[in-house]
């Protein structure tokens, strides 16, 4: 019995190939949750994007209404060469193209993963952004009509 070792070689062979198979089901579940973080980090990336948007649009149209409002209680012709519609316009527009980039960005990353195989759903930071791009051209048209 002493002479006798504890497993043959099959029984050996048999245990690597199970350890192999597990080995192989891990990397894949570890990939799966790869695939996930990523679409998860593009997801919070738009939503910074769209803060900043958010940010810019509103402080172009916040800076206007003040200047504007300041501007009527002081009567005189301005000699400045950007005013305070000319700022906020500007600022409106940067914050509307830099959330339509960072949106066109996403939508490509997103359709890179899924053509990966990444599990996607629905993305709300694209719902967002499209409501607040809409409320950000509201701000614009009212900035470029001087109301």
């Amino acid at each position: 019995m002493a002479d006798q070792p504890p497993f043959t070689s099959n029984q050996l062979a048999e245990q690597r190939t199970d350890l192999a198979r597990h080995r192989t089901e891990a990397a894949g579940e570890r990939t799966d949750l790869a695939l996930e973080r990523t679409v998860l980090a593009h997801e919070r990336t738009l939503m910074a994007w769209i803060r900043t948007a958010t940010s810019l649009i509103s402080f172009g149209f916040t800076v206007y209404k003040f200047f504007d409002a300041l501007q009527e209680a002081k009567t005189g012709a301005s000699t400045r060469l950007l005013g305070p519609r000319g700022f906020a316009i500007a600022m409106i527009s940067i914050g509307l193209v830099a959330l339509g980039l960072a949106t066109v960005e996403h939508s490509r990353s997103l359709a890179q993963l899924r053509a990966a195989g990444a599990p996607t759903k629905r993305s709300l930071s694209l719902v967002i952004a499209a409501m607040v791009a809409l409320l950000g051209v509201g701000g614009l048209v009212l900035a470029i009509l001087g109301r």
